[in-house]
């Protein structure tokens, strides 16, 4: 790990547990249904395919804390065929700059737009990408959330990524208002592969996406776009707009990012996606986990009850939940049976979730 990435794993681990203490806003998260592409895809920014135009836009994008409308508007479409997962997102933007041409810089040390995919929903092993308007690229593995005490993989690339950019406007002129930036990427299904797991592509199945675009206020020093800074010399907090809010400041909370459906059927077509019961029993445990920690913060020991922490009863869509807490001497668990298709939910101290088919 080089010096820079330790200064960035510091520093979003810092961010984390400063934001772990905050209340956690009760949200629901977003979905969307990812429609199979009819034909082939040119990523070149501007997205006239057929199929571009009969898939629909996502919400617009709130504050990642779920209570803040956005100054500037942002959107994303989604699609799939069997080689990639297509991203266009469009955001609303009378200044669009950016200065890092690097690859694997800390991109959102400009406007960014990011990427956040984690394809079995366990809160593990999941990736990260952003992109600023020079189209320069982060891509990032990540063992688990900066909470557990990550590893993260910046040398990791995703191979055969493209990407493009395209804007309404003029790219690092302060002399006129631009309408904004469009990006266009198309990220292989290949990098998600795993040793136990070569055929990954999603198909009439669901996986846990977020985005995030970072905005900053600027200032010009020469002409030349940066960051603001306020009166003590430091630069002013960036603003985080994401499409599936988190609740507190921190998007590296997986359990908390939107639902996905890849449908097998073409754009325009109407499919229904809810997200399953299972899922909705998941969040209960994942309030558990966190209640469990916070109750460990106060009191130094271990939780010996699932009242400790919940005293009242725990339903989800009316059927109450009968969770289990386990106590070892290397940590924790609870699980708890779904009542819906009795597989056995577990959550760890560490926050790793897994079923199991019962």
């Amino acid at each position: 790990m080089n010096i820079r990435l330790k200064v960035v794993v510091i520093l979003l681990g810092c961010f984390s547990f400063v934001t772990f203490a905050q209340e956690k806003k009760e949200i629901v998260p977003q979905t969307y249904v990812a429609h199979k592409a009819s034909g082939d895809i040119a990523i070149d920014g501007k997205a006239d395919e057929a199929s571009w135009k009969k898939a629909p836009w996502t919400n617009d994008f709130i504050d990642i804390e779920g209570i803040v409308k956005p100054t500037y508007q942002t959107q994303v479409k989604m699609l799939w065929d069997e080689t990639y997962f297509y991203i266009l997102a469009k955001m609303e933007e009378p200044h669009v700059w950016a200065t890092l041409k690097q690859r694997d810089t800390i991109i959102f040390y400009n406007n960014d737009f990011e990427v956040f995919v984690d394809p079995d929903g366990d809160s593990y092993n999941y990736y990260e990408l952003e992109l600023n308007a020079l189209n320069t690229v982060w891509d990032l593995f990540l063992t688990k959330p900066y909470r557990a005490g990550n590893v993260v993989l910046n040398d990791w690339d995703i191979n055969g990524l493209k990407s493009a950019v395209h804007i309404d406007g003029t790219l690092n002129n302060p002399n006129d208002k631009d309408k904004g930036w469009t990006l266009e990427m198309a990220i292989p299904w290949s990098v998600y592969k795993t040793s136990y797991h070569q055929d990954v592509v999603p198909r009439d199945t669901f996986w846990r996406v977020n985005f995030s675009r970072v905005n900053w206020d600027y200032q010009l020093t020469n002409g030349t776009y940066e960051r603001k800074k306020g009166p003590n010399g430091k630069h002013l907090p960036e603003y985080n707009w994401v499409w599936s809010p988190i609740g507190v400041i921190n998007m590296h909370e997986p359990e908390n990012w939107g639902y996905v459906y890849f449908s097998s059927k073409e754009p325009g077509t109407q499919v229904d996606f809810t997200i399953p019961k299972d899922e909705k029993v998941k969040w209960e445990l994942f309030k558990l986990y966190r209640a469990y920690r916070k109750y460990h913060a106060a009191n130094k020991q271990k939780v010996t009850s699932i009242k400790d922490i919940s005293p009242s009863a725990i339903t989800v869509e009316g059927t109450e939940l009968k969770p289990t807490l386990e106590n070892h001497s290397f940590g924790w668990t609870i699980s708890v049976k779904s009542p819906f298709t009795n597989d056995l939910l577990i959550i760890k101290e560490d926050g790793e979730f897994s079923k199991r088919k019962q």
